[in-house]
């Protein structure tokens, strides 16, 4: 392979699209995706997921696009494809297995195909290694080679960008293994860990996810306990983490398309091998049952029993518009099914996916004359942080309950006849 390699990056999505206006600032790269729409928007300097800015994408000299003619002459082909789990939690290996039949279709001899989704050991050489050998009629290992570089962007976080991370790589051989530090290292100045082989290299991703799911998961079940005690998990927490290895993590509503998904990879990969994977599993039964309990909390401190309730964020995290796996959909629906009037606001949710994934309509403006019996703080938005007492009440109906999840409103004291419950 050529010293100065031809990249094409398949998938522009939250990893894909960072990944590869990186990695053009270094070598001749190709952005490529299905999605029409999306290649037309990044050709226009739009990127909806909010990655990467308008300045970048003007002025990089990738190619975007959707017509896989264009990935032809590639050497490096590096996948960057959901792999999501289905309606029973498990594993959707759907779009990485399209991803590499096209791959396929323009693979040449002496290319490399890089994973860098989430998936559990064995996906890239037990089923996309033959997907690309039947699709190619080239021999895995002989005519062409698979490595494999596990994702870790943190969506709308700007510190822990692709080019301030350790990137862990892995290949089919030694000498793959060295190609790939060497491209993924100038991105990031030669931080990069060369992992045993590509299964550890994607067992590693798996557990990196599951590790975080299960100490929230704890948090999590510890703020119920605190909770029927009378005690605030967060003043609980503040004292805790006076101690030099505790760790600080704190609860709330676990979605989004990592820490909500892969430990269900993780569990596939035990239950194929016969054992039960009960601590994980625990985690994700009590990180999936936080949205319920929460409706059911704030239901029982209402007075009225069709309340009027305002929800304020929608998406997966703070400060991002992605709505993937978004669990605070679980609070609305539950308070729904109870009876309860739920409006919606998010300021950083695109109206459209809000509608086409869950159903719900958002509010354009909290200026609606409307005033709650309750508003729940699902979502830390800068924009909802920066709230007063006379913001809040203003939202409230006279008594109105303020149920704030993330602990945005702790230090804010609210007029008498206001009540509040935090998670």
């Amino acid at each position: 392979m050529s010293s100065s390699p031809r990249i094409s990056v398949v998938g522009l999505g939250y990893v894909g699209l960072p990944l590869a206006i990186h990695l053009a600032r270094h070598f001749d790269v190709t952005g490529f995706d299905i999605d029409a729409t999306r290649i037309a928007e990044l050709r226009d300097g739009e990127d909806r997921t909010e990655e990467v800015e308008f300045v970048a994408l003007r002025d990089t000299t990738m190619r975007f696009t959707d017509d896989e003619a264009a990935l032809a002459g590639t050497d490096v082909f590096i996948v960057t494809v959901p792999t999501p789990v289905d309606g029973d939690n498990k594993p959707d290996l759907g779009a990485i297995r399209g991803a590499s039949e096209t791959v396929a279709r323009n693979l040449e001899k002496d290319s490399t195909v890089v994973y860098e989704s989430t998936v559990y050991p064995g996906v890239t050489e037990d089923i996309c290694g033959p997907i690309l050998e039947a699709g190619s009629g080239l021999t895995c290992g002989v005519d062409f080679f698979l490595g494999y570089s596990p994702e870790r962007i943190n969506p709308g976080d700007r510190e822990h960008t692709v080019d301030r991370i350790t990137k862990v790589v892995a290949g089919q051989t030694p000498e793959v293994t060295a190609r790939l530090a060497s491209i993924y290292g100038a991105v990031n100045n030669g931080d990069v860990f060369e992992a045993r082989d590509i299964r550890t290299a994607e067992a590693a991703k798996v557990i990196e996810n599951a590790q975080r799911d299960i100490n929230i998961a704890f948090v999590n079940e510890v703020a119920v306990i605190l909770n029927g005690l009378d005690l605030n998990v967060l003043d609980v927490l503040d004292a805790a983490n006076t101690k030099w290895n505790f760790l600080p993590f704190q609860p709330g509503l676990v979605g989004g398309h990592c820490i909500g998904v892969d430990p269900f990879y993780l569990a596939h990969a035990a239950q194929s091998i016969g054992h039960n994977p009960e601590v994980v599993l625990a985690g994700r039964r009590i990180n999936d049952g936080m949205g319920g309990y929460i409706a059911r909390e704030v239901a029982e401190r209402l007075d009225a029993p069709n309340a009027r309730i305002l929800v304020l964020g929608l998406t997966f995290k703070e400060n991002v518009p992605d709505l993937r796996n978004s669990r605070v959909v679980d609070i609305i629906s539950g308070l729904r099914e109870m009876g309860h009037s739920v409006d919606v606001h998010d300021p950083h949710a695109d109206q459209e996916e809000a509608q086409q994934f869950f159903g719900i309509e958002l509010l354009t403006s909290l200026d609606n004359g409307v005033d709650y019996d309750a508003v729940i703080g699902a979502v830390r938005h800068r924009e909802y942080g920066e709230f007063g007492a006379e913001e809040l009440a203003g939202l409230l109906a006279e008594g109105g309950l303020l149920a704030d999840i993330k602990g945005m409103w702790r230090d804010t004291e609210l007029p008498g006849s206001y009540r509040r419950w935090q998670l």
